[in-house]
């Protein structure tokens, strides 16, 4: 066994169905789903096969519930989540608060965002909005100080990635933070490549809102996204995305008007979707049991070794070499890394590849440095048949 093993989790692997038929490095983009997700499942069609419309009574504080357990990973204070079905639909939320008509209209982010994030933004310029983008030197990092000095008073917006999706670079949030609240701009972050696998405090972080999901490293599962906005922001930020769950007392059926609900509800919108919440609820309670200070730990282990076989076997890394300043997968690229990979999830040996990066591989406190070693002697024959 490699000797890098040297972080200790209790042996999970069992909860992980997955595990038993291949080598798993993806969780970056979805994670294994625990063998207790089925059974959560058959409970949400026991409810509706069973309970009919009164199984909402056990549906809406399943909403609650979730939030919570999401929120006990990110610090966030009780009110100040909200659930929703993707990012798209959450930036979208927060992006209905705000006002590109006056002279503080600017948007600035890095051109390395997840391009979700990116289109989000970019359809608000016919409202207005003056969208720059900050261009990386090298494709891996984002230049804090070229960011910093695009944010000026005329700033209203700053939605950043806290983790990159191609290069796993970890932004400074917190001199981003600290520059547009000089200013008086907002920070939005997107956390969908950092919770989960590294340690997220948004109330440290001072970020306006965050967003995030339970696909990736949560290993929930799609359907399940999540609007962290912070109290102090919720009176500045007032949706005019909304639906009947954003009202204070939705079951009031109330014709006269909007009376806003108090804390994160207001940016509820429609009817939630209780069965991805079913879906999420596993792996939401075993990140919380290992810990994320251990699954950091092992990460950052585990990326490590996977760094030192592709440096040997003379791969491009695209991504940080410093631990401290990578999130949780490595990046390496090779001519013919696309065909590679495709011959690799045959082999069942599961990563994926994003163009202008490479190959990405994404070790959860599952995998083992075994699984690590095997997977580069795996890429190496299949470099050599290319």
């Amino acid at each position: 066994m490699p000797a890098v093993e040297k972080i200790f989790i209790p042996d999970r692997r069992g909860d992980f169905p997955i595990l038993s038929s291949c080598t798993y490095l993806i969780s970056n983009s979805l994670g294994a789903m625990p063998a207790r997700t089925r059974e959560r499942l058959g409970d949400y069609a026991d409810d509706w096969a069973t309970l009919g419309v009164v199984a909402w009574d056990r549906w809406l504080a399943l909403v609650n519930r979730t939030a919570e357990l999401i929120g006990s990973l990110i610090n966030a204070p009780p009110g100040s989540m909200a659930l929703q079905q993707n990012v798209s639909v959450t930036q979208s939320i927060l992006i209905s608060c705000l006002d590109f008509t006056g002279a503080r209209n600017k948007v600035v982010y890095s051109d390395l965002n997840f391009p979700t994030v990116h289109y989000n933004w970019m359809a608000q310029r016919a409202r207005g909005a003056r969208v720059e983008i900050v261009k990386s030197r090298d494709g891996i990092t984002v230049d804090t100080q070229a960011m910093c000095e695009a944010i000026d008073e005329s700033t209203l917006a700053v939605p950043i990635s806290h983790v990159l999706f191609k290069s796993a670079y970890l932004q400074d949030v917190a001199a981003i933070v600290e520059k547009a609240h000089r200013v008086g701009a907002m920070v939005f972050l997107d956390i969908y490549q950092s919770v989960g696998v590294l340690p997220v405090d948004v109330r440290a972080l001072e970020v306006d809102a965050a967003v995030g999901g339970c696909l990736k490293w949560l290993c929930g599962g799609p359907g399940t996204a999540f609007l962290y906005v912070s109290p102090d922001a919720q009176a500045r930020l007032v949706p005019s995305m909304v639906g009947w769950f954003s009202h204070k007392r939705p079951f009031d059926f109330d014709m006269q008007g909007l009376d806003f609900a108090d804390d994160a509800w207001r940016y509820a919108g429609g009817t939630p979707n209780p069965v991805a919440y079913y879906a999420a609820l596993s792996g939401l309670e075993i990140i919380n049991e290992v810990g994320i200070e251990s699954i950091r730990a092992r990460n950052v282990e585990l990326t490590r070794f996977a760094l030192e076989r592709a440096l040997q076997q003379k791969l491009h890394v695209n991504s940080p070499k410093d631990a401290a300043l990578r999130g949780g997968h490595i990046t390496v690229d090779f001519p013919g890394s696309k065909e590679a990979s495709d011959e690799l999830i045959k082999r069942r040996f599961i990563v994926d590849h994003r163009p202008g990066a490479g190959i990405r591989v994404a070790p959860h406190f599952y995998n083992t440095a075994d699984e690590i070693a095997g997977f580069f002697a795996e890429l190496g024959d299949v470099i050599d048949g290319l």
